[in-house]
């Protein structure tokens, strides 16, 4: 996607091979950041504090930060406990251990004086394949708007969209927005309504500034806006990403999700979920029961951070005696949602 005109991707390697750069997510949208990542600590670091963030993107960096480990050492003890920092950081979304147990296993199971090559070849497959589905997401999901489009005979197709299921939570692209910008690529008419996405505000500084970006038209609301909305007509559909798919079709998503499915089948709005096959977990058979929600500090409720005279600062919200709960994610049962959108096609999996 582009930057101020120019091609990026969230994650690649530096010119020497000795470092992973990627885009800092903190500072965005007011400042545009790379950052150099040296060694797998550091990329535990940035993954759990959120420096990037996004399924997609999270399983490109643990295999990323596998790499960084073997550049440390290739001896197999050194690696397995790589792997387990790795996969300590963010439990909710499966393609980071999806990505972590494909690399180790393949290092474990090759010589000591292969394994580095073979992990540096290992991370960057794993991103390619990221970036392709999430293209394939973008070409199937397309179909879904067209045919919106047509049956609004050219006038504006409203979707709305919640949390940052973008290019920058994956390798490029994007899972939600990738329809979006495939559509918009073919001259479709259309408008996106941006969730904030409290209490990080992923919507209304990372999905608002990659449109921005992309020059996509679109409007940050409130995170308690959409059911208004779609209760007078104002949205024609909704599609959100995904950081675990249960084998049942319950879906984890950024917290407030379940709301904004909730208002849609109250609303007839049809609800689609994008995601490559990576974020499928076939172990899980009930989402609600079995998928694991992560908890977050409290002071990412209580806090908040912005722009003021040129700095980005942050300012307490709430009064110093009262407690604040984080929940990052929520799952919203299958039945809520009309289909799923991978790089295979679009399915109902409730019927498969």
């Amino acid at each position: 996607m582009l930057v101020n005109g120019k091609h990026y991707r969230t994650i690649w390697l530096s010119e020497d091979k000795k470092a992973v750069e990627i885009i800092d997510q903190r500072k965005l949208p007011f400042k545009f950041v790379i950052e150099g990542i040296q060694d797998v600590d550091k990329m535990c670091e940035a993954i759990r504090d959120m420096h990037l963030r996004g399924a997609g993107l999270i399983g490109s960096a643990a295999a990323y930060g596998m790499y960084l480990a073997a550049l440390a050492s290739v001896e197999s003890t050194h690696l397995e406990r790589s792997a387990q920092c790795l996969l300590s950081t963010r439990p909710t979304a499966v393609n980071l251990s999806y990505a972590v147990n494909k690399v180790l296993k393949k290092l474990k199971d090759s010589p000591e004086q292969e394994r580095l090559a073979i992990a540096c070849e290992m991370a960057g497959e794993i991103s390619d394949m990221d970036a392709m589905q999430c293209k394939m997401i973008g070409r199937h999901g397309v179909k879904l708007i067209e045919e919106i489009g047509r049956r609004k005979k050219g006038e504006t197709v409203n979707i709305l969209t919640h949390c940052n299921a973008g290019w920058l939570a994956f390798v490029d692209y994007g899972s939600a927005l990738s329809p979006i910008y495939e559509a918009f690529r073919k001259g479709i008419n259309l408008h996106v309504y941006v969730d904030e996405t409290r209490p990080r505000n992923q919507g209304a500084r990372l999905t608002a500034w990659e449109l921005a970006m992309q020059g996509v038209p679109h409007t940050v609301i409130a995170d308690n806006t959409g059911g208004h909305l779609m209760q007078h007509g104002l949205v024609d559909m909704v599609i959100v990403g995904a950081d675990r798919v249960a084998a049942n079709g319950d879906t984890a998503n950024k917290i407030g999700t379940y709301l904004k499915a909730l208002a849609a089948k109250d609303n007839h709005v049809p609800f689609y979920v994008a995601f490559p096959s990576t974020t499928r977990d076939l172990a899980i058979n009930d989402g609600i029961k079995e998928i694991e929600i992560e908890k977050r500090s409290g002071r990412e409720v209580s806090f908040i951070e912005g722009l003021y005279e040129g700095k980005i600062v942050e300012v307490q919200l709430t009064p110093k005696e009262s407690e604040a709960v984080n929940y990052g994610f929520d799952v919203t049962p299958a039945r809520l949602i009309t289909a799923w959108i991978t790089e295979e096609g679009v399915f109902d999996f409730r019927q498969s």
